[in-house]
């Protein structure tokens, strides 16, 4: 494992906007003695499938899993990731936007949000942005039991969940709560201008997203309406 690396994950369908969110990546600032490298899976049947075949391909400490959809504005992002990591051992994941807690309907932007991002206007069935709650500190971060999966950095590898999931929806929150489980904490930065933009204009598959959304609520009953805190307290008393 190489632990002065961060490798950028794709799964892509479409060369232009990876090619912006490239470009993007082509400037950010990398920290002094580090180096950063690009995998793209083109063919993966799912994005836990391409994510598990990235992960197991690339030697780095630091994987940053992004929507090809996805443009960091931030320049000193590398940076500020490798500051969150290096605060506390027991961070293994952060994300640019995160749920205080597993929203009892086990849809994520039922809760309350942490972090920031610019969005291309929402459509039905996301609520208007001016109803989320963001938190406009300009340092530090907040603890969350879920990320959205348009930006998931890692350093730590835990496997993707390719048996129950062999689409493109809620692997974020199965990967949230499998990093809980394994006894890390999941960070989002307070960010007083949004790190990143997500240019992402589609209508999600509905059907399929209340397919793998079932699957979570039969899997995770327990943790509905849960915080990180609370989450940790179930998942220790279970081992």
């Amino acid at each position: 494992m190489n632990d002065r690396k961060f490798t950028f994950i794709f799964c892509t369908n479409d060369s232009l906007l990876l090619e912006e969110s490239i470009h993007y990546i082509n400037h950010l600032i990398v920290p002094d003695g580090y180096e950063t490298d690009l995998l793209t899976v083109t063919d993966a049947a799912s994005i836990t499938e391409g994510y598990n075949e990235a992960m197991q391909a690339s030697d780095a400490k630091y994987k940053i899993y992004i929507h090809q959809d996805v443009f960091i504005l931030n320049k000193y992002f590398l940076c500020d990731l490798l500051s969150i990591f290096e605060s506390d051992p027991l961070i293994g994941m952060i994300g640019m936007v995160g749920y205080e807690k597993v929203a009892k309907d086990g849809i994520m932007w039922h809760s309350n949000r942490a972090g920031n991002i610019y969005v291309s206007r929402p459509k039905s069935p996301y609520p208007d942005l001016s109803g989320y709650r963001y938190n406009a500190a300009h340092e530090g971060y907040d603890l969350v039991a879920e990320i959205d999966g348009f930006l998931m950095a890692t350093c730590q590898d835990l496997p993707w969940d390719t048996d129950r999931l062999d689409g493109w929806d809620f692997y974020d929150a199965f990967q949230s709560i499998h990093f809980l489980s394994e006894g890390y904490k999941i960070a989002v930065p307070r960010q007083s201008h949004p790190w990143c933009m997500h240019d992402d204009d589609k209508m999600p598959t509905l059907f399929r997203y209340d397919h793998y959304r079932q699957i979570f609520l039969q899997t995770y009953p327990q943790l509905l309406g849960r915080s990180c805190t609370e989450i940790y307290d179930i998942l220790r008393r279970q081992d």
